[in-house]
């Protein structure tokens, strides 16, 4: 049984593994797909669940890839730290780093130009290589762009006082991109011992001087007495964002995640969309998931305190079998400069819940302050008659 602090935020990352190779010896992910009837690139295609050619029309079904125990191999944290992981668990993918957010972009090795899809600024890219843990697992995009356009405008129309100009410059068809947004997953076995206290609420009645009359009134008193105890709970997949490109408020809205769809990672899926390598390394994830399960472990310790209050005055946790994966979930994503100003919109590639980052249009508000005022005026000269 091993008690794991948290580590500090910005934690270094764990030591490469000990029989690393040089670059020349890694694998490298282009994630392209040629169809065997014409060569030309395959895609995912997320209706059929299967890889699709635009430009012969042939489909390939994606095979299914191992599983192990009917679930996604998990890695062990401590031998990720101290002893680094195999050739087998690690990758290097070409990325570049976007000058302005510095999202981690996958290219394959045919483009050498494009524009972020985070913050729709241009870049140009380069042939450097990011070396990383391999993704465990993929939830693979449930519909395409058309759909996840069709839900962003319609979450557009419904916000009041939205500028007219973005809305419409948002409707007008420019292509959303469909991006792998990296996440750790993180599962623990945790014991924990506390001392406290339950609070059992009871009523007594207290003089009082009303008007000048004297009463009584019922005043809550609070009896406490000393508990301790024991709790466990095993937790699966605590989910971590291990991106630190978008505002995290939106992508945490986009839960929840159905992980129990989760596919083996096979790099087909990502045939015709992106992935963002992971910016928030394997301590820091490991530290914002600790901090998860200990709130989840208070509420444990309320729960099993009992009484009508609960006061929590030790707690000592002990965190054993941590585990975790790599995994990607996908987002569609939209990035549109207006007035000088980029505004981010984000859709859940699996439920179609869609966030952003709400725009206001002053002349509306003013607009509406003066119909309200009008109203206002009309309703009291009619009072007043």
């Amino acid at each position: 049984m091993t008690n794991i602090p948290p580590p500090p935020p910005g934690g270094a990352d764990f030591p490469p593994p000990a029989d690393a190779k040089t670059t020349s010896g890694a694998i490298v992910e282009e994630h392209r797909f040629p169809c065997e009837q014409c060569g030309a690139d395959y895609r995912y295609d997320p209706e059929a669940g299967t890889l699709s050619c635009d430009h012969c029309g042939h489909r390939e079904t994606i095979r299914s890839g191992p599983w192990q125990g009917g679930s996604l191999r998990e890695l062990d944290y401590q031998t990720a730290l101290t002893s680094g992981l195999s050739e087998a668990d690690m990758e290097e993918t070409r990325v570049l780093s976007c000058p302005n957010c510095a999202a981690q972009v996958e290219f394959d090795a045919n483009t050498h130009a494009g524009e972020c899809p985070f913050c729709a600024t241009p870049m140009v890219t380069d042939t450097g290589t990011h070396r990383h843990i391999k993704p465990k697992g993929v939830l693979p995009f449930a519909f395409d762009e058309r759909a996840a356009h069709n839900a962003m405008s319609d979450w557009l129309g419904g916000l009041w006082f939205a500028p007219n100009g973005l809305q419409q410059y948002a409707r007008k068809g420019r292509r959303m991109n469909g991006i792998y947004v990296p996440y750790w997953t993180f599962d623990a076995q945790t014991r924990t011992r506390y001392r406290g206290q339950r609070g059992t609420v009871y009523y007594v009645d207290e003089p009082v001087i009303i008007d000048g009359e004297r009463k009584t009134r019922r005043v809550a008193k609070v009896r406490w007495q000393p508990v301790s105890g024991r709790v466990q709970r095993f937790f699966d997949d605590v989910l971590v964002l291990a991106s630190k490109s978008l505002p995290k408020r939106n992508t945490d809205a986009l839960e929840p995640w159905d992980l129990s769809a989760l596919e083996p990672y096979q790099p087909q899926y990502l045939a015709g969309f992106r992935a963002e390598g992971y910016a928030v390394q394997l301590p820091e994830g490991y530290g914002e998931a600790n901090e998860k399960m200990r709130r989840v472990i208070e509420r444990d310790v309320r729960f099993d305190i009992g009484g009508d209050r609960q006061r929590i005055d030790h707690l000592e946790s002990d965190f054993s079998d941590i585990t975790f994966k790599h995994v990607l979930l996908p987002v569609w994503l939209a990035a549109y400069k207006y007035r000088g100003k980029t505004y981010r919109f984000v859709v859940n590639g699996q439920s179609g819940r869609v966030q952003g980052e709400r725009p206001y249009s002053v002349w509306k508000i003013a607009a509406a302050v003066v119909a309200v005022a009008i109203i206002g005026g009309v309703i009291a000269v009619l009072g007043g008659k």
